[in-house]
């Protein structure tokens, strides 16, 4: 995920404004404490993977980020809580000095997990008092990149916490959560793709959208990361873009499609990784085994922990070949990301966030009102699932990267990374916008990552 943003400075920070950013910083601070609560001291230590974190650090790193880039340069003389956390928890910062690996972040047994709550009650100390005082406009957007930077780790906590629970053979829940029902909902005429999800969700339909020439981009007002920036123009073909994401019904029609075996609908890289990676399923789909199920039977790990897997739900935790090798299989493509963006910009913003603590993706019939449901606008385009778009993560043109050590996050990952619009189940509602752009290797999976299908008009 990105983690810097453009320091695009107002005048002055106005008191009320001051207020208003202590406000935040509290509920953002005190949302990563209740993320946590579920969680036992042994399952805060383990790192599952290379590429996941284990919840002391996303802890402490989060906290480190506020010591290291506000409190040091709002206090003359600041004194770090114990300087060598910058080693421990800094992350890609090269321009601050050098840091622990970061496959080797689970071998951090120490310091304790009551070494850190100190260490964020002590930094929250010291952030309470600079808000009590009038602070500069720099200082204040730098805190606001902070409080983003930290909600992205809440979505990286939960979704690191579900692998490693994963892992476990007891198949552990993080927390309880009621199963997602399926509203009936009106039927719609066929499209060209015949996706049917099944009772409660309405069939997939195209969405049509003009072509010609369409600005894309933030557009200065409010918090954007930089990689969101400059608004461009951009020419698009008429398209369209499905009415719903891909549900896991319609995925599993794919693999006894023999999807996973037939490479002509994978690229060659997908290909290689269908074949070295074992891949017959999304992440998390096992077949049932016990004597509750019958043979064969899919189930699903779950954050609340192994349950049947439902036809409804959005298909998730599958990486971008894996989207790309179904949209081929389904005679459709992956939306460009400026097409994403194009169709998000006057869509309705309701969907399925971290506050709504389900933590999983619902079905099309759960999410939005009827009337949502049933418009000539694309629905589910915010929570529930990251879309993976058929765009690079390339620079904007006239894209320039902000000086000093908050400019080095997204700029130098543009290589080898596939965006992804929309956020998911795990994303605050407060961090999300249309122009967001996350970003991960073609083969990441572990993330709440779905399908929407695009086609141009003919």
């Amino acid at each position: 995920m990105p983690h810097a943003d453009t320091l695009a400075a107002r005048p002055e920070a106005a008191s009320g404004e001051s207020l208003d950013l202590a406000a935040r910083y509290r509920a953002v601070r005190t949302m990563t404490q209740r993320l946590c609560a579920p969680l036992a001291p042994e399952d805060r230590v383990v790192q599952s993977m290379p590429d996941a974190s284990p919840v002391n650090w996303h802890l402490a790193h989060t906290t480190w980020f506020f010591e290291q880039f506000v409190l040091t340069a709002a206090f003359d003389g600041y004194r770090p809580f114990r300087p060598e956390f910058g080693f421990l928890f800094n992350s890609y910062y090269n321009a601050v000095g050098e840091r622990h690996p970061r496959p080797r972040r689970g071998m951090l047994t120490r310091p304790t997990a009551v070494e850190i709550g100190e260490y964020r009650s002590a930094v929250d100390r010291a952030m309470e008092e600079l808000f009590a005082r009038e602070s500069t406009a720099e200082l204040a957007a730098i805190i606001d990149i902070g409080l983003h930077h930290e909600q992205q780790h809440q979505e990286l906590l939960l979704t690191d916490v579900k692998h490693l629970f994963a892992q476990n053979p007891l198949r552990p829940a993080y927390r309880p959560i009621g199963r997602s029902g399926s509203d009936d909902t009106e039927a719609t005429s066929s499209s060209k793709f015949r996706g049917n999800g099944g009772p409660g969700v309405s069939p997939l339909e195209w969405i049509d959208f003009d072509g010609g020439i369409h600005a894309i981009g933030h557009d200065g007002r409010g918090f954007a990361y930089d990689n969101e920036s400059p608004r461009h123009d951009v020419l698009l073909r008429p398209f369209r873009l499905a009415s719903r994401l891909v549900t896991c019904g319609e995925y599993l029609k794919f693999i006894e499609d023999d999807g996973y075996a037939r490479p002509e609908s994978w690229l060659s890289d997908g290909w290689d990784a269908v074949r070295d990676e074992g891949w017959r399923a999304p992440l998390y789909w096992e077949r049932g085994d016990d004597r509750r199920d019958r043979t064969g039977d899919w189930r699903i790990f779950t954050l609340a922990g192994m349950r049947d897997l439902d036809p409804h739900e959005p298909v998730c935790h599958v990486s971008f070949y894996e989207a790309d090798a179904f949209a081929r299989w389904s005679n459709a493509r992956l939306p460009t990301e400026a097409e994403w963006e194009v169709a998000a910009t006057t869509a309705s913003f309701a969907g399925n966030f971290v506050e709504d603590e389900r933590f999983h993706p619902r079905s099309p019939g759960d999410v939005g009102s009827a009337a949502d449901r049933r418009s000539v606008r694309p629905g589910q385009l915010f929570g529930d699932c990251w879309e993976w778009t058929a765009s690079p993560y390339v620079a904007y043109p006239g894209y320039r990267p902000p000086a000093g050590a908050l400019g080095e996050y997204n700029g130098k990952f543009m290589c080898n990374q596939m965006v992804l619009r929309g956020g998911s189940c795990a994303t605050s509602r407060t961090h999300i916008r249309p122009t967001y752009r996350n970003f991960f290797p073609p083969p990441a999976r572990w993330q709440f990552t779905g399908i929407r299908l695009a086609e141009d008009s003919e």
